[in-house]
């Protein structure tokens, strides 16, 4: 059976998740992408291939900011952390 969702609920989702991690600046993209093989970047491009999708032009770093919630520069300034060895020896082991 095909499933089908609806897309309100899908787009409140999905917004739900952006300010959420929007809120947890403290976790960062490379622990999301160990647990869970995605990103704040990967949805960023997600976003942006939507608009695409929809003949929508945006760049990249609006996207970003859109995922932010701030420019990707001042996130980056402020919150990212630099990668432990272990980050970094588990995020290539994961072969993503």
């Amino acid at each position: 059976m095909e499933k089908k969702y609806n897309r309100e609920i899908l787009a409140d989702v999905a917004e739900r998740l952006i300010e959420h991690l929007q809120e947890r600046n403290d976790v960062q993209n490379i622990d999301l992408m160990n647990l869970s093989g995605f990103c704040r970047n990967c949805l960023s491009k997600w976003y942006l291939a939507a608009a695409e999708k929809r003949n929508i032009k945006l760049d990249y770093n609006y996207s970003r900011e859109i995922v932010y919630g701030m420019p990707y520069d001042d996130w980056k300034a402020r919150y990212q952390k630099e990668a432990t060895t272990e980050q970094l020896d588990k995020y290539k082991n994961k072969n993503i």
